[in-house]
Formats: C-alpha cells, structure tokens, sequence
C-alpha cells in the first residue's frame, strides 16, 4: 500500500493445514511455467488465513454503509451480491449495543448458574449443531453444465433427432448415414462435456478444511458447575470460559474481562496485532466492536467469559465459510461475449430450421410428396443446426487463453482465471497505488526542518555536531540542545530496527517497518547513533501506525544505565520539567492529523518552545505547502513529557483501559520538527503511464498520501498533465441535475472537457450524487488521504457506471477493492490477502501491466479471427447446400458428415493457430472496446463472413461441384427444380460431387487463414513468419480432409470420396483470388480510413 496507507505485510498465521508456496509467488529461483501449473492443472488448497480477510474486511464495509444508512441505489450497494442476505443480517444484530444484563435476560440465562441441562436439551433440538454445514457438492448441476453448456445442448438434441431419423422413422430401410451423423454428434457432445470437466477440474481450488480452526472441547458454567463438552454441543445462552491459547467456538458476546484479555483475529482480518477484549461496545458495527469474540479467532492473553450469541453457520465465521464456497455469480466480459455469441447463433439456426419446416409443411410436402420424407426432414434440420454451430470454438477460446496466460507467466504476469484474461483487454480506468507501484518504494529524508528552518540531513548533522561560534543560546538553551530533538524522536519512535552487524554504509533494517520507517532511521542513524538515542529509554506502550489513525505513538521511560549517571538524554531538554519517574510519549505521522494535537513548536534558535499560535501556525503548514507540491511525504514528529502522577500505578499497561488514557494525553505536543521524504518514481513508470493512456485507458492515482504530494507524484509520472490547472471538489457544482450531466464519452472529449482534479477522501465522504457524477467524467483524477473503505466506493462507483476497473494494491486492507474491481491486480511482493484477492499478480515490475494489457486486447481480436475463420466455411457454406436443396430442388452439395467433419475436424487446428497470433502493430493505440456496445461478433464481422468470404467460398465450391457433374453427364438444368426427380444422378456421382465440395471448402480456407490474421494489415506488413504455425495447421487441414476420403473404412461408412489432382489446384487458385479480394479491402480500408469499407470493416 501506499505512504500513509503503508500496510505491514506480515504476520499472517497459516492455519490451513496445507498452504501455497511462498517461492512460487516470488518466481525468483522458480520456473514460471510452475505458476501456470499452479493456475491450470492442478487442485489447490487455499489457505484460509489468506482467503478469509478479503470477506471480512468487504463484509464489516459493507455492514458500516448499512449501519450508516446509504442510500441502498448507491453504487457500492449495486455490488453487494452475493453479500446482501449476510450485511443485512450483520447489521440487524444488537447483541453488542445491549447491556450484559439485557443479553443474559433475553438468552434466559443466570449469570451464576449458567444454563440447565433441560434448556441446553431443548436450543440442541432448536437450532441444531454447533458445526458449519459443508458447501454443497452441486455435482450434479456440473454435470448438466458440462454435458448442456454452450453449443452441447443443441448438439444433443441433434443427435437424438439423427437416432429418431435412423429408427424409427427410418423404416422399413433405415439410412447407415444417420446413425454415424447421430453417433458423431454423440461422440463430439462427450469430448466438449470430457474437455469441460477437465477444465473445471484443472482450474478449482478447494477450501482447505476448517475443522483444524475450531476447538473440540471447551469449558462452560451449566447448572452451577464448570464442565467441559465439546465445542459442537455449545448452544445460546452457554457460558463460556475464555483463557489464553483457546480458540474462540462460537460467537461470544464478552461478559467479564480480566484487563490484559485480547484475541488474535488475524484468520478473519489478516493483521497479526491483537484486539483487546471489553465488556462494553467499542464500535457500532458489529464485526468490529471488542466486546464481541468471533468464532475461530485465538485469545492470546488474559481471561474471561463470555455468553454464546450464534452458533454454527449463524456465526461469522460461520458466513463468510459460506460466502467464500459460493461462486460470485457475475460473468467476466469474455463470458459475457461467448453467451452472445452461443444465443446469437441459437437463435439464427432455430429461425432458419422453423422456416424449413414451415416451406415443408406448407409447400414440399403438397406439390412433392415424395421428395422429402419426416426423416429427411429431421435430418435436414440437424443439418442447420451442424450448419451454424463452430463446434471448434468451445476448445479455441479455451487454448487461445491458455496459450496467453502461459505467455504472460513467462513475462512474470501470473493470471489466476483464464477469462480474466480477455477482461484486462477490456479495462478502461485503472486505479494505481503510489508507493511501491509509482514509485520504487525506496524513501529518504531530503528535508528537515524545524519550526519553519529549513535544512537538509547533512545541514543539519553540521549544525549539531559542528555548531558555529554564531550559534544561539536563549535562556541558557543552545540551539544544538534544540536541533537534535528531531533526529531523537526519529530514532525513538520508530517500528525498524538496525541489525547488530551493521556499519556504515551496509546497513541492513529488520523488523515490521513501513518504508518511511526505515528512511526515518536511516537519518537518525546519520545525525548520530540511534542506539544511544533509544537505549536509555524503555517501551511501555505503542501503537503501530495504520492508514486509519495514520500516525505512531510511543510511550517510554527512561532506565538506569547502571556504569554510568543518571542522565537526561535528547529529546529531553533543559526547559524540560522532566524527572527519573517521568514519561515520555513521542509521536510521528500525517500533519494534518496531528497538528490539532500540538500546541508548542522547537525554536531552532534555542530557548523554549514556541506556542503554537494562527501565526505559527501558518509558517508551519507553508512548509508543509511547499514540501508537498515538490512530491515530498510530509511527516511531523512531536513529542510530550507525561509526568508520573498522570498514570496511576495500578493501571494494567496491557489494558484498553490503559489505552484510552494515553489516547487522551496525546495532546498538547511539542513538535520538534518536520521530515520531508522523497520516495523516487520507477524508471519505466513514465513510459507506462503514457503508453495506458496512450491506450485510451484513464490512469487515476489512489493514495493515502497529502494532496498535493499526489499531484507532484501525478505529474512527474505524468498522470496529472498540469500540475498547475488541477480543480478541486468545491469546483464541483452540487446543485446541478444529475441528470443533465451526459456520461463520460472519452470520443466526444474536447478542448472544454474537464482534465484533472484532487480528492481526499474526508471530501469524497460527504460527496453530493451530482458531484460524484462531475467528477466521473475527469480524465485525470487523484485519490488523496483515502481509506480502504473509500477505495472500495471508487471501484464500485466507477464500475456504476459502465466502467471497466482495474486497482492495483498489496495490503491486506486492498483485498475489498481487490476483490471487487473487474481486474484485481496485486504485486507480487504484496501480502498473502491481498494476492489471494486479486486476479492477477504482477511478479515483477508494475510496467509488466503493458505487456498484460496488449495481450488481453490480443486475446479479443484473435477470437474474432478465429470466428471469422470458421464461420464462412463452417457456416454459410454449409447452410446454402441445404437451403438450395429446399428451395430450387437441388441435390445437397454436402453431406451432413461432411459439415461435422469441416466444424470438429478440418477447421479446428488453423482455427488453433489463429490464437497463437502475434499482436498487429497500434494494439495498443486504439481505444478499449465498449463492452456494452463492441462485440465479438457483430454485423460487421458477420457481413464480412457471410456476405463477402461466405459468398465467394459457396459460389466456388458449388461450381466446382456442379462441373464436375456436368463432365459427368448430368447437367445443371437437369438438377434444378427437379425436388429428387433426377433420373441421371446416381448416389455414386452425388458422393463424389459433394467430396469436390468439401475439398474446395478446405483448400479455399487457405486463403481465409491468412486473410483473416490481419483485422487491417496487409499480409507483407504483418507476415505469416510471425506465426508459423499457420502453415502445418493448414496442410493438417487437408491431410485430415484426406484421411476420411481415401481411407476404405471411412468412405463405406460416411459416404465419402476421393477426388482427382484437378480438383486440388483449382480451388488453391480460387484461396489466392480470395486473399487478393481480402488485400484489396483492406488496401482501401488504410488509404480511406472514413470511407465505406473502413466503416464497415470487422
């Protein structure tokens, strides 16, 4: 995560009994091809530690915009899904708003006494079990779903027409070539139904069990005793011992608490720092307030008892175990497409197939009774449904995927779906963390400054360490004694440690530390030694920085070196009334949140400090103004002498109690100075930026981080166009109708429409819907000083809107926003939550995402390829044999095996080869595809296939077909309008015409492969030399073509033939003039790029 958002990645316990491996994220010494493995073919168990977070922390989202009262139209609650019963349900609950009294009243329960064995009888018998109920196998609607998806449901019903034609209909003289059409299209249905199962199969990740995350036995007060049942037997109203190491085994509302009590929710949050446990309401959201302990979380220390409130699948846990076995219920883009595609065609081949039967009904079976038969008929309209199917798409779109994603990995792009794939392609905003994504996530102090002097480290060092004969003393204070205060408090309050080896120069920083962490240490280090700033003084209570309270706080006192003095060492000075019994408490974070909590400011000139007055103030916060405008993350340090009768004694420094009485003195701070820290952007981040929004893609900046440092960093990386023209909220007008306000339409844009604007997130808080609506269509937008839950809304608000999201993040508190984006896409280095969430992870350098995004693009236009490869042959040509049979009488051209054999066989492996395209020069030039209105297949692909390659193609091979019959004696005039009376047509010669057809189908494709590689490149400028693979897949064409026309077997049973030498080349001439029309088209498409045929190219 990102400056101020900065999340520790640490700490996350593995519960799950098996885990993934660490080294396959890293892919450092690991092959990459093992993460696609790890992706594609093979089960998984998901540790829960990893995948439970992500529900978590979205649920307690959601549950707060409930609790708040948002409007439910809003654009976060179009996204709850799966998650609405569940935030419903959540946020109805009061069991932490009531008094303790009020909870064992309502449970009926005596606090003394615990439940009777009776009551414990009749709530086993009421609301069962305390087990969660494993998800449901759904075996057999997978099952439906391999053998029903896509194009097998009309695959199937084919083939049972074909039986029903063979027998009964068939008799007394049922045809051989019905039941191998039946068996066919049986046998094609299995393989589709086989390879789908074994996708499901080679894709799934199995929930790891979470029996291991639950106790089995517990100790509970029934009827006065204290026993110990099993943990499944608990009901509500049990009273429950709590004590440290136990698992918690159900919902508890806490009743008593011994003050140091906490727990360990790291399995539902993913962050490893205990909450304490009270006996009072914390939070008004249930899934965060500490007096409720949640089922399967750990007590780490302390004691005491708690009263049973849910059990079983009622508790959270309990939820999320549900949520999490649940499918999302969306589809990604791809999917989307496909569905289209699979009605589109559905639709076309039941139309044509209703209109045959109706010419039948109305016309054929009248004027020729004997011409086409029930049978003929059944078979006829199988034939339209073989027709119109590509049954070699299903297994296209599944490897034209696969081979991306395996290109991807090796391009340390590691894709967790293949469908995400394409949806990348597709995405038209992203949102960017800052640092660690921007920038190299490598800070350094360049500034200090103390009061409003401003020096850099080395200024500084000299100062302290070589003050001048010109330096100042006021009221008997140096101002060395002033100066150092800041390197002190650097070193003091600081969560890095320096290795026990280090030296100058090779230091090496351990322990849980946030970058800006390290750099402050780093500095401390360069004033003096941070050993003797921190060595006098001892720990007594902390609390770690988070992008919520965004600042550190130490409490410390100072020890007794025994060899040597008591001293008082920096930052306490001598205008200090400080004493050996005295405490002190320092501080470090955003100064916008704790200038409010300073009242005194260092004077660098010496003497005591100054108050901090509207004047000082202002001189203050001009520096913090200018550091942040540099790019510079502002920190303030401050700090307070606490003396000893501040804190009673008796007060256990464990406690929350202790807690909230140290949140109170944070106040009244001398601040002792200002740190400014650089964190350089990436080498490449430039280049990538220019080339996403060169793309068309809206790049905002999402960040914890001060405004106008975000807009610095927003500009150097060249997100921000001009720094110095960037509107703010208040330029927003929050009275406008939102309904005037036309959607964003980057096409439309001019010189008028608005560029960039700045955000914080307090500011989008308290956003009117009108604003919200301005503020989507800005080209340039930056996210400051936001929160996890404001990342959430920013992806649900712009997704509201037709947009396709992706967010980048590594921190356990990203996985919502993750999760909840069309493409979440975490670092590789990022924290175990949030690449479970994600659906991509970057291994390496964010500048990978170029690489990711042309190949999620080229996934779409080699899809389109491939259907427009198979649709001319695999269709159309396909088609006009049966309607030219139905309406002028004709024989039919080609035989219906024939079809299946061009759809499953010829076509399938140059098919294949389309989707090992290499991208065509300017992929990444034009804008995304409009996902509601560019689709794979639309009516210009369709007039391309049909109308232009379709036409050519049946023109061709019907002449070929029909020549060939009139060398051998039977003339076109004596075919047409004969409806089956053609007395010089024997079955031999109809064999041998509808083989010359198919053969000019399969040679002819030839020239539709290599026309169909370039969408507007000539073939000289995109060449087949990119993809060779196009040329044995073509000659495997024919050899397959030729296997089942020659072979004895297969020519006995379906009915076809061999072909003379002349009905090979002629047809390779017709694909040349077919790859010479196709160049020409496209010749006038880049030379007249607002002419008719560019307007109406696929």
């Amino acid at each position: 995560m990102d400056d101020d958002g900065e999340s520790r990645k640490g700490g996350i316990d593995t519960i799950a009994t098996v885990t993934i491996d660490e080294s396959a994220y890293r892919a450092v010494s690991s092959p990459l091809d093992r993460e696609l493995h790890r992706t594609l073919s093979r089960r998984e168990v998901v540790p829960i530690s990893a995948r439970y977070p992500a529900e978590f922390r979205t649920l307690s989202i959601h549950v707060d915009d409930a609790r708040l009262a948002k409007d439910s139209s809003s654009a976060s609650n179009q996204f709850l899904g799966k998650r609405k019963a569940p935030v419903k349900e959540i946020s109805s609950l009061d069991w932490h708003k009531i008094s303790v009294d009020e909870v064992l009243m309502r449970l009926a329960v005596a606090p003394k006494a615990g439940l009777d064995p009776a009551q414990v009888q009749r709530r086993l018998q009421t609301s069962g079990k305390n087990v969660i109920s494993p998800p449901p196998s759904r075996l057999l609607r997978q099952i439906v779903g391999w053998v029903f998806g896509g194009f097998g449901s009309l695959l199937l019903v084919a083939s049972i027409i074909c039986f029903i034609s063979w027998k009964p209909l068939g008799n007394p003289d049922p045809e051989a070539s019905n039941l191998a059409l039946a068996v066919v299209l049986l046998i094609v249905v299995a393989s589709q139904a086989a390879f789908n199962a074994w996708q499901d199969f080679s894709t799934s990740r199995v929930m790891a069990s979470i029996t291991g995350m639950l106790p089995t036995a517990v100790q509970v007060l029934r009827d006065t005793r204290q026993e110990t049942v099993p943990a499944s037997d608990l009901v509500g109203g049990d009273l429950v011992y709590v004590g440290m190491g136990m698992k918690v085994p159900a919902d508890l509302r806490i009743v008593d608490a011994s003050g140091d009590l906490k727990f360990d929710r790291s399995v539902l949050t993913g962050e490893s720092e205990p909450i304490a446990g009270r006996v009072e309401k914390t939070d008004d959201n249930f899934l965060e307030t500490k007096n409720i302990a949640l089922q399967g979380t750990h007590c780490v220390s302390g004691s005491g008892m708690g009263v049973v409130i849910q059990t079983g699948d009622l508790t959270v846990f309990g939820r999320i175990a549900k949520l999490s076995s649940m499918s999302s219920g969306g589809l990604t883009t791809l999917q989307r497409e496909i569905l289209r595609v699979v009605i589109m065609i559905a639709s076309l081949a039941f139309s044509v197939a209703l209109i045959i039967i109706i010419l039948w009904a109305a016309w054929l079976r009248r004027s020729f009774p004997s011409y086409i038969n029930v049978s003929k008929l059944l078979i006829d309209v199988v034939s339209v449904m073989v027709a119109f199917i590509p049954e070699g798409l299903p297994i296209s779109v599944t490897m034209s995927l696969a081979k991306v994603a395996h290109t991807l990995s090796n391009r340390k792009v590691l894709c967790k779906s293949l469908s995400i794939v394409e949806t990348l392609g597709s995405v038209n905003v992203i949102c960017s963390d800052k640092t660690g994504t921007l920038t190299q996530n490598k800070m350094h102090v360049e500034n200090t400054a103390i009061f409003d002097l401003q020096l850099t480290p080395s200024e500084l060092r000299g100062r302290i360490i070589r003050p001048s004969a010109q330096s100042s003393k006021v009221d008997g204070v140096s101002e060395t004694e002033n100066l150092q205060q800041l390197a002190a408090v650097s070193a003091i309050c600081n969560a890095a440690i320096l290795n026990d080896s280090w030296e100058k120069g090779k230091s090496e920083i351990i322990g849980d530390a946030t970058v800006s962490d390290t750099a402050i240490l780093r500095f401390a280090e360069s004033i003096g030694s941070s050993a003797e700033f921190k060595d006098p003084w001892v720990e007594i209570f902390k609390i770690n920085f988070n992008s919520k309270t965004k600042f550190m706080l130490k409490l410390c006192r100072l020890v007794q070196i025994a060899d040597k003095p008591l001293r008082f060492p920096a930052p306490i000075a001598s205008w200090d009334l400080f004493k050996p019994d005295s405490y002190l408490l320092t501080v470090k974070g955003a100064p916008d949140v704790l200038l409010s909590r300073c009242g005194f400011v260092i004077d660098p000139s010496g003497g005591k400090p100054l108050a901090l007055s509207a004047s000082v103030r202002e001189r203050i916060v001009d520096v913090l103004e200018q550091w942040a405008a540099q790019g510079r993350r502002v920190l303030l340090l401050a700090r307070k002498v606490i003396t000893q009768d501040a804190i009673p004694e008796n007060v256990d420094k464990n406690s929350e109690e202790f807690a909230e009485l140290v949140a109170k003195l944070n106040d009244g701070l001398v601040i002792v100075g200002l740190v400014g820290l650089i964190d350089p952007l990436k080498p490449d981040i430039i280049e990538t930026v220019r080339v996403c929004r060169g793309a068309g893609i809206r790049f905002f900046v999402v960040t914890g981080d001060h405004p106008k440092t975000s807009v610095a960093i927003a500009a150097q990386a060249g997100i921000i166009s001009n720094a110095n023209v960037v509107h703010v909220l208040s330029d927003l007008d929050a009275n406008m109708p939102v309904e005037s306000i036309a959607p964003y339409d980057p096409l439309s844009a001019s010189d008028s429409t608005p560029r960039s604007i700045v955000v914080t997130g307090p500011e989008l808080a308290g956003i009117a819907p009108a604003q919200m609506e301005q503020l989507a269509q800005y080209d340039e937008i930056v996210f400051a000083r936001t929160t996890p839950e404001q990342k959430l809304r920013i992806v649900h608000e712009f997704r509201g809107r037709g947009n396709i999201v992706a967010m980048t993040g590594d921190g356990v508190n990203d996985a919502p926003s993750l999760k909840a984006a069309n493409v979440g896409i975490a670092m590789g280095n990022g924290s175990d939550v949030a690449r479970e969430a994600a659906d991509m992870i970057l291994l390496e350098e964010f500048s990978a995402i170029i690489t990711a995004l042309e190949y999620g693009r080229l996934v779409y236009d080699n899809l389109k390829k491939t259907i427009l490869y198979l649709l001319p042959a695999g269709c159309f040509s396909e088609l006009m044999p049966i309607l030219l049979n139905i309406l002028i009488g004709v024989p039919q051209m080609l035989s219906n095996i024939q079809m299946i054999l061009i759809c499953i066989a010829t076509d399938v492996l140059p098919a294949l080869s389309m989707c090992l395209e290499k991208p065509e020069s300017g992929l990444l030039t034009r804008r995304p595809r409009n996902v509601k209105k560019d689709h794979m297949v639309d009516w210009k692909l369709l007039l391309h296939a049909y109308f232009f390659i379709g036409v050519v193609e049946t023109l061709c091979a019907m002449s070929m077909a029909f020549w060939y019959l009139q060398r051998n004696d039977v003339p076109f005039s004596s075919l047409v309008l004969g409806f089956g009376n053609w007395p010089a047509l024997t079955a031999e010669k109809l064999n041998k015409a509808q083989s010359v057809y198919f053969f000019t189908l399969v040679i002819m494709q030839w020239g539709n492969l290599f026309a169909s590689r370039c969408r507007r490149l000539s073939i000289f400028q995109h060449t087949p030399a990119q993809n060779w693979y196009v040329f044995p897949a073509a000659m495997m064409a024919l050899v397959i073509g030729v296997f089942f026309s020659y072979l004895p077997w297969f020519r006995h049973i379906f009915q076809t033939r061999g072909v003379a030498v002349e009905y090979f080349f002629l047809p390779m001439a017709f694909g040349i003039a077919l790859l010479f029309l196709d160049e020409t088209r496209k010749y006038f498409v880049r030379k007249f790029p607002s002419g008719f045929l560019a307007k109406t190219a696929w």
